[in-house]
């Protein structure tokens, strides 16, 4: 296989069957070799004489090659005793308490089977409601969304990472205020994408500046009203702020249901690429362009015969994924064989356009887009159809929107996915996002740096006799070709990067591949430090009249969680990020062996003065006593009440902190690693939020902190904190949140979600 280094780190890391030692028993052919047999079954299923090795053979070669990928639940499940193949899933959340905990517990199944949910909780009544049955309080949907989040919080997929989840609120649900600011701090609510669910009618009025409804779910009933443009500006303020909320334009969603008799789409999947009914499921994957194009006379073309027999392989290959999937309850069995939704979509187009000579921010470029979307649109569909000739079309079929035409075997065969992992499998760029990035420095065990360039910048510069380590390292540290004076303009013209294609010209490329395809994009639209609320406000409206069925927006900078800056993209004078990173490491590694050599706490006081404090957790009550001295605070006590609790842990976490106190560690910086932890048992209180025994041994010692004369620490903690800072410069927390926490690496947003391209780490929320 023709793969890099890099991704077979990702495969091994993360989809590879490993033994009870967590060693590897499969090699990376063996994998492809696996998923293609498992899929292959399913031929038999219809025509029991059917050449099932040589379907096989076509799936392991289409994979193998990298011409085609499905999503990641297929290659890690497929042929495997779990065997859930999708990756999208959407569930109801109704009004009552017995139906939104079974949606907890069915969503904690799919969590744990490698899928992602969506919910809608606009049927949700609002907060302040009376409930009949209880004569209580309703506490409304953000309240119960956060429910889901810490349920998410405790299952992981497949030991390898959390669970994903979409939160979508009718724009007109009476709490929808509420709901665009409830992501307000980043670490609310963080296992969710949120996005408002807004109508035809609600953008008209905001545009006009009127006034609209909103209406209670559980009644019916006109609640109120709010200003439509108040609103939108709400949510745009929210979305420059932080990226949160993004918006679905619900009726479009809608409007293309194959099957409205079977109820309206209230929800998409976690990066809103795939609207889907309730309990329904899809599964994805992805044809690389960069496989989809030949040379001919020194020039690359695409391959459109190519690229006809890889469409009409891959939804045979998703069609078949169908049957021999093992779905996490019964309902989604039933209700996705019942349209049997498939969505195909694209990775490498950034790169086909280098290879093109296209520019992506050009009209040329979104020809392209439009152009080659329409061509998959069509033979997957012609492949659809030739499979419902052999098979029987999908059984809601005869009361579709397809009804009085040919009979087609999937109610839906395209979807542009972000394809996160997938594209690193591959090597090539993201989904139809443009490139990040076109060169970094890797460090490597000897110390050594090791200069990263795009393979196709690095060919057309070698081409021309320009390429110099030099010139690379001038690119990494502007972060983009397009001031560099020793690069042509018609190299900087096709070689841009997302910081450099405007606002606009991202929804242009969204909203060209949105009119060849089924369901929807998922596209983040990238926004400079600098940009304006103004800019953000015109490509939403941009959006909407360009027909896209949603929007996310990232404006670099916007989140504590900072993802990859590049250079002087901000118009800031920084080292490139990707620098920033190895020096984080090194600097690490440094401090590291230092501290290892040279640090020792120092004895614990003979008499010590303190506080006591009384704390209730979700499982009784924790007693924390933070003591000091004349240095300052120097350790810390805790002990549970007779309700129990987690004695050992709470102890355990006393007693480092402790040691870490008299070793003279920041008192602030402990604070911080240790505020905001959460467990299952979280509670409130009033004035407060205490959302673990950690959480409460931070507010404790902050507390003791600020009732020191107003002062930070006394002075002569102060005197040691600046002595040793001379020494080793601090590494603060939100530095290292900008890079991915099991590699280091940075990371970067596709589709709402954040993503590490150097080991695969993934994150949405």
């Amino acid at each position: 296989m023709k793969i890099t280094k890099n991704a077979q780190t990702v495969l091994e890391k993360r989809y590879l069957i490993r033994d009870a030692e967590n060693k590897p028993v499969e090699t990376v052919p063996q994998l492809f070799e696996r998923v293609a047999n498992a899929i292959a079954q399913a031929d038999r299923q219809y025509d029991p004489k059917a050449d099932v090795d040589q379907t096989a053979r076509a799936f392991y070669q289409a994979m193998t090659n990298l011409e085609f990928l499905p999503n990641s639940p297929t290659l890690m499940n497929a042929g495997r005793p779990l065997g859930q193949l999708s990756a999208c899933f959407v569930l109801p959340v109704e009004d009552s308490m017995e139906e939104i905990f079974e949606a907890v517990k069915q969503a904690a199944l799919i969590h744990k089977s490698g899928g992602g949910t969506g919910f809608s909780f606009s049927r949700l009544r609002p907060k302040g409601s009376v409930v009949n049955s209880t004569g209580g309080v309703a506490s409304g949907p953000i309240s119960f969304m956060k429910v889901f989040n810490t349920a998410t919080e405790a299952v992981k997929q497949g030991g390898t990472r959390r669970g994903a989840n979409m939160g979508i609120l009718q724009v007109d649900h009476p709490d929808i205020l509420e709901f665009i600011d409830c992501k307000s701090d980043n670490g609310e609510i963080n296992n969710f994408n949120i996005s408002v669910a807004i109508t035809e009618a609600f953008m008209e009025a905001a545009l006009k500046g009127e006034d609209y409804d909103l209406v209670e779910p559980h009644t019916g009933r006109v609640a109120g009203q709010l200003n439509a443009r108040e609103v939108f500006d709400k949510i745009v303020d929210a979305a420059w702020r932080n990226g949160e909320p993004g918006i679905v334009f619900i009726d479009r969603l809608n409007r293309d249901n194959v099957v409205p008799s079977q109820g309206r789409i209230e929800s998409t999947n976690p990066c809103g690429e795939q609207p889907l009914l309730p309990y329904e499921s899809c599964n994805l994957g992805s044809i690389n362009l960069v496989e989809m194009v030949q040379q001919s006379g020194g020039k690359y073309q695409v391959d459109w015969d190519k690229l006809a027999r890889t469409v009409d392989l891959a939804v045979h290959f998703l069609d078949n994924v169908i049957e021999v999937n093992k779905y996490p309850i019964p309902q989604i069995d039933q209700v996705t064989k019942k349209t049997r939704k498939v969505g195909l979509g694209v990775m490498g187009f950034a790169d086909m356009l280098m290879l093109l000579g296209i520019a992506y921010n050009s009209p040329e470029g979104v020809e392209m887009g439009q152009r080659l979307m329409a061509f998959i649109q069509q033979h997957a569909k012609a492949a659809s159809r030739k499979l419902a000739a052999e098979r029987g079309a999908f059984p809601l079929f005869g009361e579709s929107i397809y009804r009085e035409e040919e009979p087609i075997r999937n109610a839906t065969v395209t979807t542009i996915a972000p394809t996160g992992t997938l594209s690193i499998i591959a090597g090539v760029s993201g989904g139809v996002e443009p490139l990040f990035a076109f060169a970094f420095i890797r460090n490597v065990m000897d110390g050594d740096e090791l200069i990263e360039v795009h393979p196709i910048l690095r060919a057309e510069l070698e081409r021309r006799g320009l390429y110099s380590d030099e010139l690379m390292k001038k690119i990494i540290a502007e972060g983009s070709l397009q001031h560099i004076p020793e690069i042509p303009e018609d190299i900087k013209r096709v070689f841009v990067c997302a910081h450099d294609v405007s606002p606009e010209w991202h929804i242009r490329m969204q909203a060209a591949f949105q009119q060849n395809t089924d369901n929807a994009v998922s596209k983040t639209v990238n926004f400079p430090n600098a940009a304006t609320r103004e800019e953000v406000r015109q490509v939403y409206e941009l959006a909407y009249r360009l027909g896209c069925k949603g929007v996310t927006i990232y404006r670099d900078g916007s989140r504590e969680s900072q993802v990859l800056n590049i250079g002087k993209v901000n118009n800031k004078e920084e080292k490139p990020a990707a620098c920033e990173a190895c020096e984080y490491q090194e600097e690490l590694r440094r401090r590291t062996e230092e501290s290892r050599k040279a640090l020792e706490p120092r004895p614990r006081p003979e008499v010590t003065m303190g506080l006591t404090e009384k704390v209730k957790i979700g499982c009784g009550n924790l007693y924390v006593t933070v003591n000091y001295d004349e240095n300052g605070i120097c350790e810390v006590f805790t002990n549970t009440g007779r309700h129990g609790g987690c004695p050992s842990q709470s102890e355990a976490t006393a007693r480092l902190v402790s040691i870490a106190l008299r070793s003279g560690m920041d008192v602030q910086t402990i604070i911080d690693q240790l505020k905001g932890i959460r467990c299952p048992s979280t509670i409130r209180q009033p004035g407060m939020k205490v959302t673990s025994c950690p959480d409460a041994i931070a507010r404790t010692i902050e507390k003791v902190m600020r009732s020191q004369n107003g002062s930070p620490v006394p002075q002569a903690v102060r005197q040691m904190e600046q002595e040793l800072n001379a020494a080793q410069p601090p590494v603060k927390e939100t530095d290292t949140m900008r890079y991915c926490p099991e590699c280091g690496a940075p990371v970067l947003h596709e589709g709402g979600c954040v993503i590490c391209r150097q080991c695969g780490y993934s994150k949405c929320g």
